[in-house]
């Protein structure tokens, strides 16, 4: 099923240099409290009906996606004074000053004689009356969302200093059906909730999808077999494949930074081990030995470590190992128990699950297991999944007991917290990195 390849090749990009008076605009995103930038973002122009109202589309995306990341206050557009008609006049700054907007988006939509939509946009910094990016973006009007994401992207980007993650989707557990009967697909949609469709992995229960970080790739356990086992699935050409039809069962699986090995659990009789299979050759290293439950494996940005999940110490926490199995060492402290590990794509912090009294919650630490701190708590929150920047994480919440799960996100300030809509319950998500 190629869902991106027509995309991927449609779409292209343009960036103009910057105006020599060089706009000194930026947010300070290493402070503890952050006061979100106050940003206007008029509707993009256009001359004829259509481009009109895909200008209003673009925009409002634009809009949401920079208020949900809390660093960014959009400024109502009722408050504008100023009527934007063309991306090229030079904005009335005093006006613009009025609103206490210290940044500016225009943009223009266009159709172009090759039947592409040509989406012009421009980043002004009010305060001091200077251009601080130009760029255009040009592919087939169906992409125009995928353009306002791109769009979204570089001005988070030029403004904060850091990567961005809007033009990315979520593989997640799409559920439906009583409790004691529920139906499991994978179902893929861009991150604020767009475009969902279910991913045609086979007509078995289907649970923890994983990104490659290399490929349009995901891994997955299924029941297909009759027992559970780890699949691959190309999101492009659709093929899907097992990975290593071994005795007992297979699950818990995770792509190296590479995406050229697959790190996964295996039960071998009713112990669960931690191996590692590459990709190329299909050799299987096996990582962990010992009699306790080792699962839930993680490796740091730079492949030379993995965090787990293991009860050898009487209960489950978390522990950090060297990429060959060697050197383990407990990480975590605190009280409860400890799982689904997850390493941030910046390597400084791990997220996990922790249950304590009764709940489960979200939190992080340092990779030493200083600096704990829980970002969420509820009946059960669990399953976290980083933003390809390592600023938000994605997970799953069930509010109270029987209730459906929904998905969440949160930032590390812990403040900014918003549910994800779904077209159904959802769970055990998985953040892709930026598209291509």
């Amino acid at each position: 099923m190629k869902i991106l390849g027509a995309l991927f090749a449609a779409l292209t990009l343009a960036f103009a240099a910057p105006s020599s008076a060089r706009a000194e605009i930026e947010i300070d995103i290493t402070r503890g409290h952050l006061d979100p930038m106050p940003i206007a973002i008029p509707d993009f122009v256009g001359v004829q009906a259509n481009e009109v109202a895909v200008g209003q589309q673009v925009a409002e995306v634009i809009r949401a996606n920079l208020e949900r990341s809390s660093l960014f206050r959009v400024v109502d557009k009722s408050a504008y004074l100023e009527q934007i008609s063309s991306v090229n006049q030079n904005p009335n700054f005093p006006g613009w000053r009025v609103t206490q907007a210290q940044a500016l988006v225009v943009g223009q939509s266009k159709l172009q004689p090759d039947g592409k939509l040509r989406i012009e946009f421009r980043l002004w910094d009010v305060f001091g009356e200077s251009e601080a990016l130009a760029s255009f973006y040009a592919t087939t009007p169906e992409n125009w969302r995928r353009i306002a994401h791109k769009v979204s992207d570089a001005i988070y980007q030029r403004l904060t200093g850091e990567e961005s993650y809007f033009d990315t989707r979520l593989v997640f557990v799409s559920e439906s059906g009583p409790k004691s009967r529920r139906t499991k697909h994978l179902m893929i949609m861009d991150q604020d909730g767009a475009n969902p469709s279910i991913l045609p992995v086979g007509q078995s229960q289907a649970i923890t999808p994983r990104f490659s970080p290399t490929t349009q790739q995901i891994t997955f356990m299924s029941f297909e077999t009759g027992k559970p086992r780890v699949f691959l699935y190309n999101i492009e050409t659709g093929r899907r494949e097992v990975l290593g039809d071994f005795d007992g069962m297979s699950f818990a699986p995770r792509f190296s930074p590479r995406g050229d090995s697959v790190i996964l659990t295996r039960d071998l009789d009713g112990n669960s081990e931690i191996f590692s299979m590459n990709l190329r050759s299909r050799r299987l290293e096996r990582l962990t030995d010992h009699p306790a439950i080792d699962t839930s494996p993680s490796y740091s940005p730079d492949g030379s470590q993995i965090v787990f999940n293991s009860d050898r110490a009487g209960s489950p926490q978390l522990y950090v190992m060297n990429a060959d199995g060697s050197g383990v060492r407990r990480i975590s402290g605190g009280e409860g128990r400890y799982s689904t590990p997850v390493w941030s794509p910046r390597g400084d912090l791990i997220a996990f699950t922790r249950q304590s009294g009764g709940r489960f919650a979200i939190g992080v630490m340092r990779p030493d297991g200083t600096g704990e701190r829980m970002l969420s708590d509820a009946y059960l929150d669990e399953g976290p999944t980083w933003s390809p920047n390592g600023r938000v994480i994605i997970f799953f919440r069930e509010a109270r007991p029987g209730a459906g799960p929904k998905l969440w996100s949160v930032d590390l300030t812990g403040q900014n917290l918003r549910q994800i809509a779904t077209p159904a319950d959802a769970s055990d998500p998985a953040w892709s990195p930026l598209l291509p």
